[in-house]
């Protein structure tokens, strides 16, 4: 992770916005020395969502308190495909 201060990340916004969405590079602005925010790519964040929801379905899972869900056929047919 690269750091670099808010002062200085103002001239090369543009620069390090691109370097974080095509790059997958997180890039973390300092305010006097300490993490203020982090420039990082959406499919980062959409990832780590997956895996998130991901994990809860296995905790749930594997809990017994999974609601019960939708059978595939009928899916399909709520979608128009059957």
């Amino acid at each position: 992770m690269v750091e670099i201060a808010i002062s200085a990340a103002r001239s090369q916004l543009g620069d390090l916005v691109r370097r974080a969405a095509h790059g997958r590079e997180t890039i973390a602005l300092t305010d006097h020395g300490h993490v203020a925010a982090l420039l990082v790519s959406p499919q980062v964040i959409e990832d780590f969502e997956d895996a998130l929801a991901l994990a809860d379905f296995q905790r749930r899972k594997a809990e017994g308190t999974l609601e019960p869900g939708i059978p595939h056929e009928e899916v399909g047919r709520m979608l128009g495909l059957r």
